[in-house]
């Protein structure tokens, strides 16, 4: 049992369909689930569409038509013109006009997951129809039947127990299945979503379900690299990382791995495979259990746009058990992620990530009950196994403003040049 993940860059446009297919054809169609995310960049292109509904913004129309083109476009390279896909397509954005036209409700998270959904559905019933039309047998399934969580939309949490009883009975795990990542359902059939980048998490949850011999995470670089080369012009590919060493890089925000997507597989020690679908001999990463990291150098984790928050008592008391604790509770409630921790005696600093745009609502709070300082735009550079060159090449990218360190990991927020 094999289980595949394509992401957005793989399936983007008609070529890269093609190329998908014949991979799968390459490595073999049976005892397989493929886990699809949306083309391209179209859960940015629906994250707008849910901003200009949920704002009753007069472009919602043009935003839905870009959505539109942008699929049969691709499917014009595809099929011809009488071919069933075309009316599938048409039910498909049917059922999100209809949602827009019925839903009531305000809650910006809920209309979020049943409005991005879309893009893995529509994605998926192409690629499906395409293996199709080639002659490649295969079934397409709503992964929402299979995976169940409860209702924390936008971030959903897996109830394990359930799924494993759906996947187990209905799923026929002999043939090529074609799924959507990313997305779920609760007990009363809404649609959930795991988390932005929850695809590899969705493969992660069939790999443990079906005891999968493996995972693999096809991506457009040639595995994973000990830097982004979007910002370190030179970088190695990292030939093999154990599930310990693989689950600290994902902590730390490295892109590569979705941090959820690990913890099932190692507890059944399946390995995950992360391959280029552009040159798809190439034997890429191996995550598994064994020798930590192949080669062992320093291994850089990236995260733009931080905000960096220092905060102190209004009357220059020590920061303490009770303080810490309440803005903790409120970060918690505002659902800021917390990525690095430093306290002094009288003040408490924070490195956090704003991706539910939060902010400012916490800032608003907290800043009648403490002397709030913010830094925003922010970069916070993770080193594994640092040594003092890494440090150099940092040194470069701007001034240092906080260093966090322990034995293995450095961690430096600096305003870039």
């Amino acid at each position: 049992m094999k289980i595949f993940k394509f992401g957005g860059a793989s399936v983007k446009d008609a070529a890269s369909v093609k190329n998908i297919t014949s991979i799968l054809q390459s490595e073999g169609t049976e005892n397989t689930v493929v886990v699809i995310s949306a083309m391209g960049k179209i859960t940015n292109a629906f994250e707008e569409v849910i901003d200009a509904y949920y704002n009753k913004a007069k472009d919602l129309s043009d935003k839905l038509a870009v959505i539109e083109s942008f699929h049969k476009n691709i499917m014009n390279d595809l099929f011809d013109k009488n071919d069933e896909i075309y009316k599938e397509i048409e039910i498909t954005l049917g059922e999100l006009s209809w949602f827009l036209s019925r839903n009531t409700s305000q809650r910006y998270n809920y209309v979020y997951d049943q409005i991005i959904c879309f893009g893995e559905i529509l994605s998926t019933k192409i690629i499906s129809a395409y293996l199709t039309k080639i002659g490649v047998e295969n079934i397409w399934f709503d992964v929402r039947n299979y995976i169940k969580t409860d209702s924390n939309y936008r971030d959903a949490k897996v109830d394990w127990n359930l799924t494993q009883e759906l996947i187990s009975e209905k799923l026929d795990a002999s043939k090529l299945n074609i799924t959507q990542g990313f997305i779920a359902a609760n007990d009363t059939e809404n649609t959930t979503t795991l988390g932005r980048e929850g695809s590899d998490y969705t493969a992660g949850i069939f790999a443990y379900c079906l005891d999968a011999e493996n995972v693999t995470i096809w991506k457009d670089v040639p595995g994973v690299l000990n830097a982004d080369p979007r910002v370190f012009s030179d970088t190695t590919l990292l030939e093999q990382i154990s599930y310990e060493e693989a689950i600290e890089m994902a902590f730390y925000g490295a892109s590569v791995i979705h941090p959820k997507t690990l913890q099932p597989l190692e507890r059944k020690e399946i390995p995950l495979l992360v391959r280029s679908f552009i040159n798809p001999k190439e034997t890429g990463t191996k995550v598994t259990k064994g020798t930590r990291l192949v080669p062992y150098i320093p291994c850089f984790i990236v995260k733009k746009n931080q905000i960096l928050v220092s905060i102190s008592a209004l009357d220059f008391s020590f920061m303490v058990e009770n303080n810490i604790s309440y803005i903790f509770k409120k970060l918690h409630d505002y659902q800021l992620k917390v990525n690095v921790i430093q306290n002094s005696a009288i003040s408490f600093s924070v490195c956090i990530d704003n991706k539910f745009n939060n902010f400012d609502a916490f800032y608003k709070e907290l800043k009648t009950e403490f002397k709030i300082d913010v830094q925003k735009g922010v970069d916070l550079y993770t080193v594994r196994h640092f040594d003092d060159k890494a440090i150099q090449s940092i040194q470069e990218k701007g001034s240092f403003l906080l260093t966090q360190v322990n034995k293995e990991t450095m961690q430096i927020v600096l305003e870039a040049k």
